[in-house]
């Protein structure tokens, strides 16, 4: 996903959680902040500390 698409999807959720006359979809805001964070976090992690 390219900077663009992943700024669009940070715009629609802004859209979906805060313009009044927008009804609230749920699901889809979930859907966006799972597309958005998977494309955002590193793919690998540095194992845990104990």
């Amino acid at each position: 996903m390219t900077d663009r698409e992943i700024d669009l999807k940070i715009a629609e959720l802004d859209r979906l959680l805060n313009d009044p006359e927008t009804r609230m979809d749920p699901h889809k805001v979930w859907s966006l902040l799972a597309e958005i964070r998977r494309q955002t976090m590193p793919t690998t992690q540095a194992p845990r500390a104990a």
